[in-house]
């Protein structure tokens, strides 16, 4: 695993959003607080290899430079992915909930960046969808240059995992499986945040395996999983993605949902993954 401690987010400040670090005992730091002239998104951070010198700041530099991670608004940890892979039908459960079979191979797409939204943005549901739905999932973020990677070497290529909610327009995938890009692709489908967690912190004393990832309406649990029971585990995912095309620090790979939710304009959705996080987006009708 890469060996860093600190969170990665953006807090918003007006209009304005902006690259921070969560450190787990001094709090949260502007990254252009401790690096001068810094004007950088979380992306940068990672494809400028800048997590080494982050780490050896936050230990240094004076406690003025911290405040209550609690006390502030968090926005999407960047807007623009290079590269947004989905993974389809990856729990088993999911797959008979829609009495699918689990694909062979990792049934994966692209999303595009206008798709993404942070914390507490509202999620849009088109006009063109009388049913959409919301789906909690656990992403991982590359965290370096990773291009024909074995599974077992697989996770040294994380910087750290985040809660997603990927949205679909479900009915119109049903009526061809050909219409995934164009159900996938609606602005507001691809929320994630708050925070992009080190995967060592993540897994704690346990193995990713155990993880827990849930998706949640109107504070109701209504699916909920362990990544153990995905057909193809993350390990696998970065590996089999990284033998199609490279994959570059910020790319990020949702690995798939225990459940998708109908949703409505007025519901609140959120994707809760255990010793990760929550991410809480409310519901709204779009144009």
């Amino acid at each position: 695993m890469m060996n860093h401690t600190v969170h990665l987010c953006s807090i918003r400040e007006g209009a304005e959003e902006i690259a921070a670090v969560v450190h787990p005992r001094r709090g949260l730091a502007l990254v252009r607080d401790l690096i001068p002239g810094w004007q950088g998104d979380v992306r940068e951070i990672l494809s400028e290899e800048l997590l080494d010198k982050l780490e050896s700041l936050v230990s240094t530099v004076d406690d003025g430079a911290f405040r209550d991670p609690d006390s502030i608004t968090y926005g999407a940890p960047y807007r623009h992915p290079r590269m947004l892979w989905g993974i389809g039908l990856n729990y088993v459960e999911h797959a008979s909930d829609l009495s699918e079979g689990v694909p062979e191979e990792p049934a994966s797409f692209i999303k595009g960046d206008h798709t993404v939204i942070g914390p507490g943005e509202d999620i849009p549901i088109p006009s063109q969808s009388e049913r959409t739905t919301a789906e909690g999932e656990v992403a991982v973020v590359i965290g370096r240059y990773c291009r024909n990677v074995e599974v077992e070497d697989a996770l040294d290529y994380v910087a750290g995992v985040v809660p997603v909610l990927d949205q679909t327009a479900e009915d119109i995938l049903q009526r061809n499986p050909r219409f995934l890009t164009r159900s996938k692709n609606f602005p507001g489908f691809f929320s994630f945040g708050p925070r992009i967690v080190p995967l060592a912190e993540a897994v704690g004393d346990g193995m990713l395996a155990d993880m827990e990832v849930s998706t949640v309406v109107n504070g109701e649990v209504l699916r909920t999983n362990t990544v153990a029971h995905m057909r193809y585990s993350p390990e696998f995912l970065i590996s089999f993605h990284s033998k199609v095309m490279p994959l570059f620090p910020g790319d990020i790979i949702s690995t798939g949902t225990p459940g998708a939710i109908h949703i409505k304009p007025g519901d609140v959705a959120e994707a809760r993954v255990a010793r990760v996080g929550t991410l809480t987006n409310p519901v709204i009708a779009g144009p």
